[in-house]
């Protein structure tokens, strides 16, 4: 994989299986992430390099994809992974979490989306991968924040891939089930199900890099059954919910587990 690929939040989990995976293809890899010290100890580790972002500020994104293609050449993907998820019952969500969630999850990637795009579309080439989630078409309670914007993502995503699909430019969304990253932190999975591992996730942006297509579910067996759970009735949705534990996993969690992981995304 000859390619320039950048990552933004590649300092730990998803991102940083990610830049492993396609650092080991051969493409050249640049991570990009708030806490500067662990993206450039994670980049160490993957002979890429790290550099600081802040994904919601225009001029911390310039410079970030400044410094990759003066580094390397023109960026040839951009994997908008940056996110954070806060949980719990949404009357006790602050406003400050919730403008923190959408100026992260929604602003970051349209910002990223918008800076790549002025740059690769005059090449007429290049790729837009959006981690969004599976979180983004299905709600659940205690997550609503989280899911407001990755459903802001999945339409973002589709729209601007249509906007742009004739001129050379791929834009995509891949969409994780749970993943064992930080993000789940003091949750359980739901019953008689597994969470998914960064790699799986990080295998399926590969594979969707060097196949371009408008969305990924990863696992991809739950792509079918979200697109027919769609048009169940609301009663055989509460049902199925309940089933497997979904109407509790994010409002019965462990503060403390998660105590960590969540001063960092307020601090």
């Amino acid at each position: 994989m000859s390619k320039v690929v950048l990552i933004t939040g590649g300092a730990r989990g998803i991102g940083l299986a990610t830049a492993r995976a396609v650092r080991a293809k051969g493409a050249d890899v640049v991570i990009g992430d708030i806490d500067e010290a662990a993206a450039k100890e994670a980049a160490d580790r993957i002979g890429a390099r790290g550099l600081a972002l802040d994904v919601t500020s225009r001029e911390s994104f310039t410079a970030f994809l400044d410094a990759a293609q003066e580094a390397f050449g023109p960026v040839d993907v951009l994997v908008n992974n940056a996110g954070i998820m806060p949980i719990g019952p949404v009357t006790e969500e602050s406003d400050a979490d919730a403008r923190r969630c959408m100026d992260v999850n929604v602003h970051g990637v349209m910002l990223g989306t918008k800076l790549a795009l002025e740059r690769m579309l005059p090449r007429g080439r290049g790729h837009i991968v959006n981690i969004a989630s599976l979180a983004g078409v299905l709600p659940t309670p205690g997550l609503a924040l989280y899911n407001a914007s990755k459903a802001a993502v999945v339409a973002f995503t589709d729209a601007t891939r249509l906007e742009v699909r004739d001129r050379g430019v791929h834009v995509s969304a891949v969409l994780p089930t749970f993943t064992n990253t930080e993000l789940v932190a003091g949750t359980r999975s739901p019953k008689g199900q597994r969470n998914c591992e960064p790699e799986e996730v990080a295998a399926a942006v590969v594979d969707l890099i060097g196949r371009p297509r408008p969305q990924v579910v990863v696992p991809r067996r739950l792509g079918a059954q979200v697109r027919l759970g769609a048009l169940f009735p609301d009663a055989l949705k509460r049902a199925i919910s309940r089933r497997y534990g979904l109407d509790r996993i994010f409002l019965d969690y462990d503060p403390e587990a998660r105590r960590a992981y969540d001063a960092r995304i307020r601090a």
